[in-house]
């Protein structure tokens, strides 16, 4: 099997290491090749990119049942829309989306509550998250610090802001449960900035866990990465994409808008996975990175059907177009339609 994210795609690519099964290369008549697979034995950064019901939810489902079933690996999969709750089949434990407020690093609270940190009010928030590991720590903090009215009445209002989103926990999972057999956070609760303060907490400690050398190996997936990386998130992904793989940390975001994400996601990814897009500005968004191993425009090589995708290899220096195969485990992506007896009353 040829295995996508390593130097040959030949017969050398069989050699031992941590693989998962992708699918199958998919001919220019449509017919079906060769299984081919995906690197797992070495960090990667990726991303998985189509338009809405082009299937890259799926694919990165995929992903993570190949990850669930590797050696030395363990994803942790951000879920807004409660796509991937099947994957507790695989042996993942789907959980609730709380995370510590030390989770995030101090630097990232002024940005979530959109504070200026040279501000009175921004100082003393980001002097309570250094001081303390809950939220409930930092409100007390603030209550007490010395500092003027004004200043202390804002900081505690932002903060009763962040505690009123749900998603802060002083008993929430630590980054070592995370990667015990892999964690799905089912994030459909939560949107704007808790959404964004969960892929904040999350892309942080598990850069810093695989610093101070966890194992198993972390690997951050992130679908509707456009609603989740935005603010610090951003820069918390972005130390995945440009820094991660040196420690063993990867990181593949999926997303139906690569315009969107954050410049180095695309730019320093290794493996793109692009599914049909119809956007222009997102076709050239992509196609921008990618020049060298495209013989042709991007826009004629991407795929139409859904399930299809174009591979781009920064290992083989290659694009190849595969059908991917199917789940085993079941896909929460699917949209509800009306049921043909229901009427409209």
């Amino acid at each position: 099997m040829d295995v996508l994210g390593r130097e040959s795609l030949g017969a050398e690519s069989t050699a031992a290491g941590a693989r998962g099964r992708l699918g199958r290369y998919l001919a220019t008549d449509g017919s079906l090749g060769a299984p081919v697979g995906v690197d797992l034995a070495r960090p990667h950064a990726g991303v998985v990119v189509g338009k809405r019901g082009s299937g890259k939810s799926y694919t990165l489902g995929v992903l993570a049942e190949a990850l669930a079933d590797a050696p030395g690996v363990a994803p942790v999969v951000v879920d807004p829309m409660g796509a991937f709750r099947g994957l507790a089949a695989a042996g993942l434990a789907v959980r609730e989306p709380a995370v510590r407020a030390d989770a995030l690093p101090p630097r990232a609270w002024c940005r979530l509550l959109d504070l200026d940190p040279a501000s009175a009010a921004g100082t003393l928030v980001w002097r309570a998250a250094a001081e303390c590991d809950a939220l409930a720590g930092m409100r007390e903090w603030v209550a007490g610090a010395h500092a003027g009215d004004a200043a202390r009445r804002a900081a505690a209002n932002h903060l009763a802001l962040a505690a009123s989103w749900g998603c802060f926990a002083p008993d929430a999972p630590r980054v070592g449960e995370l990667l015990e057999g892999g964690s799905v956070l089912d994030c459909t609760g939560l949107a704007g900035a808790a959404l964004r303060a969960v892929g904040c907490a999350v892309a942080d400690a598990l850069y810093r866990a695989a610093v101070e050398g966890a194992r198993p190996l972390p690997w951050l997936l992130v679908d509707e990465a456009h609603a989740c990386v935005s603010g610090p998130a951003a820069d918390a992904v972005g130390t995945l994409y440009t820094r991660g793989r040196a420690p063993g940390a990867s990181v593949v975001l999926a997303t139906q808008r690569p315009s969107a994400l954050p410049e180095a996601a695309v730019s320093q990814s290794d493996l793109v996975v692009a599914h049909r897009l119809t956007s222009g500005r997102d076709v050239d968004a992509l196609a921008a990175t990618r020049p060298t191993y495209l013989d042709g425009a991007l826009g004629e090589r991407l795929p139409a059907r859904t399930g299809d995708a174009l591979v781009v290899d920064d290992a083989s220096e290659s694009a190849v177009t595969v059908r991917v195969r199917e789940r085993r485990t079941e896909h929460g992506g699917e949209e509800r339609v009306v049921d043909r007896g229901e009427t409209a009353g």
